[in-house]
């Protein structure tokens, strides 16, 4: 049976950029939830000073919950080699963090779709730098996992393998044990392509999930996909949203996971109308996992 994990979407800002909420706190505030893991992001302040990781991972576990899944984006394609060997380092040193936090999965992206990049250049240059760290993180225990993403909070592009051709390729080019996809549906609504029609091309190498519902509280997918090509972080009139009350057919995704197999970490990006709303949405999970993997 699945597993639930909590992300902290709502603070983002207050954990990564204003310093306005302190991780033990956050910590604190998800101890209450109904999930057996939190989520981590690579970017949270406090977590530049890597004395305070296993301090972190304490108090988790002492809150009764596991960290498996790491959050973080490192940016695969960038022309200039010297630029992706960083990225490459970063990417390690992300590895080192789940390790040392007791995670086992560790998120990778392709890198942001510059204009100047064409597919052939951009999957390649993502699968080799992918393909870099993946014996560092099988020594290590951990699973790289790829997320067909729209966009980091802080990049100026949207994701180089938003759409779902790009996507299926890169994935296709990365064939290894300790390499999976991180399924996210609400996300492939952004690239005005159906997440279903997604998932069921890659469901046999979706290893863990991201669970959100998206709207729009104004226009259409049209519009933000017109406005999204160079501002920074997520466009305005693009909103998450309580799961269950969303784009999404949770009963379609659990049904096509359920068929292949899947047990592993559904983390939740919601609760950025506060945490009664991510309590929402954890019951609404927790009802659809009983429904699909009864016991």
């Amino acid at each position: 049976m699945p597993k639930l994990a909590a992300f902290p979407k709502a603070f983002m800002q207050a954990l990564c950029k204003e310093g306005t909420m302190t991780v033990s706190e956050w910590i604190q505030l998800a101890s209450k939830l109904e999930v057996q893991g939190l989520e981590w992001y690579a970017g949270f302040l406090e977590m530049a000073d890597e004395s305070n990781w296993p301090r972190f991972r304490r108090e988790v576990e002492d809150s009764g919950k596991v960290i498996p899944m790491m959050c973080c984006s490192p940016d695969f394609t960038h022309p200039d080699a010297a630029f992706r060997e960083k990225e490459i380092a970063k990417q390690k040193r992300w590895i080192d963090m789940t390790h040392t936090l007791g995670g086992s999965y560790c998120r990778v992206l392709s890198g942001q779709r510059r204009p100047e990049l064409s597919i052939d250049e951009g999957v390649k240059l993502a699968a080799d730098s992918i393909q870099g760290c993946l014996p560092y993180a099988q020594e290590r225990g951990i699973t790289l996992i790829i997320e067909n993403h729209y966009k980091d909070d802080f990049w100026d592009y949207p994701e180089f393998a938003q759409k779902m051709d790009v996507f299926c390729k890169l994935v296709d080019a990365v064939n290894h044990p300790n390499f999976g996809v991180n399924y996210d549906p609400s996300n492939t609504y952004l690239a005005g392509e159906d997440p279903i029609e997604l998932l069921k091309r890659v469901s046999h190498r979706v290893v863990t999930m991201h669970a959100s519902d998206r709207y729009l509280a104004e226009g259409t997918i049209e519009d933000l996909r017109k406005e999204e090509g160079c501002a920074q972080g997520y466009a305005k009139r693009l909103r998450h949203g309580e799961i269950g009350k969303g784009l999404n057919d949770y009963d379609a995704i659990f049904s096509e996971l359920k068929s292949k197999g899947f047990n592993g970490w559904i983390s939740i990006e919601d609760g950025v109308d506060g945490m009664e709303q991510l309590a929402r949405s954890v019951d609404f999970l927790k009802r659809k996992i009983a429904q699909h993997w009864p016991e």
